[in-house]
């Protein structure tokens, strides 16, 4: 009987093409249109035409472009083999797009606001001066989020759109809401600090026929302090008193140097000759000597402890 010899066949190789992972056809079309999301806000930020258009993107553009970029490195990773997230992780992808998207409809609606701002702005060609530091909003309406503060004596541009109190500006290139009333034509006048001369007294004292420096003395004293309500000049005895060149302003503690240190500051223009309080003395003909200690008299009133001495030229 003849023997054949059987040559064993190898089969031959699968010829269909690979099946790419389910990861892979998930991530690359997400990377791509994360992309064109980064692309697209880059061009609508861009406003060649003007020059103001440098400046920094809202927070909802920043939220876009970084939420685009983190679902373009999820896609390169699927791509270049790294190891792509499966099952529940594929829906955060998902959804992180879904917020890109959403981050973007918004950027697209700030960058309107602040480009029709910007023009409004350049129609009215007007600038205001704030007269407060205001508080800066994003709106007019009661539910409109702070975003800062303004300092005051600052010059803003205005679009002439107001709602219920507000008033919309533009501060760096970005639309900002204010509080309509603290907004001036004109720069106002930094206001001064601390007692100054000048005013008027209005709490029905008066210097009771003494000389014209205890006049001034009081009425600037008065003005600046007027819950002190008690002042004495005319009295028998020696010194200026009765010569109508002396006052007895009745006032003590912290108060009561205020006062003394704001009539010797002004002494040329008051005609003061010298200041005693709580046992100091400060004179014209020894001012470089600043206040010098007295000797102790005794009492808290001779010693001016509850009162400032004034005597005038």
């Amino acid at each position: 009987m003849a023997h054949h010899r059987h040559k064993r066949e190898t089969p031959a190789s699968n010829t269909r093409p690979s099946r790419l992972s389910r990861s892979v056809l998930v991530s690359a079309p997400l990377a791509v249109v994360a992309t064109m999301s980064a692309v697209t806000m880059g061009v609508l930020g861009a406003e060649p035409e003007t020059p103001d258009t440098n400046l920094l993107a809202s927070s909802t553009t920043s939220q876009s472009i970084s939420s685009a970029s983190s679902a373009s490195d999820l896609g390169a990773g699927a791509g270049s083999g790294g190891a792509a997230p499966r099952g529940r992780d594929e829906i955060v992808s998902r959804s992180q797009i879904r917020t890109a998207a959403k981050a973007e409809a918004a950027a697209r609606k700030d960058i309107s606001v602040d480009r029709q701002a910007r023009r409004l702005a350049k129609k009215v060609d007007n600038g205001l001066w704030t007269t407060e530091a205001l508080n800066l909003w994003d709106g007019p309406g009661e539910k409109a989020k702070k975003l800062g503060v303004i300092d005051p004596l600052t010059k803003v541009s205005v679009t002439g759109r107001r709602q219920l109190d507000r008033a919309q500006i533009v501060l760096d290139g970005q639309s900002r809401w204010v509080t309509a009333a603290y907004l001036a034509e004109s720069k106002p006048e930094p206001q001064p600090t601390g007692p100054t001369l000048g005013g008027s007294c209005s709490n029905g004292t008066s210097a009771g026929g003494a000389g014209v420096n205890i006049q001034k003395v009081h009425a600037a004293v008065c003005a600046n302090w007027p819950s002190i309500t008690t002042y004495g000049t005319l009295r028998g005895g020696g010194g200026d008193h009765p010569l109508g060149r002396a006052v007895d302003i009745m006032v003590g503690g912290s108060t009561g140097w205020e006062v003394a240190e704001f009539v010797r500051a002004n002494a040329a223009a008051l005609g003061v000759n010298y200041v005693i309080h709580a046992q100091n003395i400060w004179s014209g003909q020894r001012s470089a000597e600043g206040w010098r200690s007295m000797a102790d008299r005794g009492s808290s009133t001779a010693n001016h402890y509850d009162h400032v001495h004034v005597s005038t030229y």
